[in-house]
């Protein structure tokens, strides 16, 4: 599936996008499902305002802080997106990018996004290895359009190769966000690349990578389900958040 040129690409930049991966018909079937799930609040959800993130409404009471930002638990919704997250094509994809015994996580991201017009918090630069807790920061997540994605409605900046830089705690906030308001990182930013999206692409991004959203400012929903995989080497550590759900062995 994955050309020698495209596997040192993700190598360098830590991303890759894979140009109409599923079709128009699955990635309408899933927003129509996520839909009715967000109609009839079917836990766990994630809202706004337990991000935490800088800018989010402080507690669900306060404005935008109720609105629902993430479907968790998408693996074992329904059996359609499990199927998606570990056979077929993208199971040959991931063996092909990390190897041998490639295991999907279900504490992180395994999730359908909902980035709505009503509320949508900007999200800052960050690297998700950032709250997880493996053996090494080297995870690879999966990321499907679920509907064309621009900047206008909050696709995802990306720092290209910044999953191999190291970056001194300075230049890093106490949540472990990169703070724009230093000079050290002013040329770093410089380098944002936004990623736009066709529905039915598949953005593949390395757990080290440097990434960031704006708020979506159209008047209609975006949705993107993104799942997160690690190879049998690199373990989570005993008793962290990245250990308190089953792993999904890939076939």
């Amino acid at each position: 599936m994955l050309t020698s040129e495209q596997i040192n690409e993700f190598k360098k930049n830590g991303y890759l996008v894979l140009p109409g991966f599923s079709d128009a018909r699955f990635c309408e079937t899933v927003v129509a499902f996520a839909k009715s799930e967000l109609e009839r609040e079917a836990m766990p959800i994630e809202f706004e305002a337990d991000t935490q993130y800088p800018g989010a409404p402080r507690s669900r009471s306060d404005e935008g802080g109720s609105t629902a930002r993430r479907l968790l638990m998408a693996a074992a919704r329904h059996p359609m997106l499990r199927e998606w997250a570990t056979t077929g094509a993208l199971n040959s994809v991931l063996h092909e990018l990390l190897g041998q015994d490639v295991l999907l996580s279900q504490a992180h991201h395994n999730c359908i996004m909902t980035k709505q017009p009503a509320f949508s918090s900007v999200t800052g630069w960050h690297r998700d290895s950032r709250y997880w807790h493996f053996a090494r920061p080297d995870l690879v997540s999966a990321w499907l359009a679920l509907g064309d994605e621009q900047v206008e409605n909050g696709c995802l900046l990306v720092l290209p190769g910044s999953h191999l830089w190291d970056v001194d705690s300075d230049q890093l906030d106490e949540r472990q966000f990169l703070r724009p308001d230093i000079a050290k990182n002013k040329s770093l930013l410089d380098q944002t690349t936004s990623v736009p999206l066709r529905q039915g692409d598949v953005l593949l991004f390395h757990s080290n990578l440097f990434h960031a959203a704006g708020r979506n400012t159209t008047d209609r929903t975006k949705f993107s389900m993104v799942f997160t995989y690690r190879t049998g080497d690199n373990p989570p550590k005993p008793d962290s958040r990245s250990a308190s759900r089953e792993e999904i062995l890939l076939g």
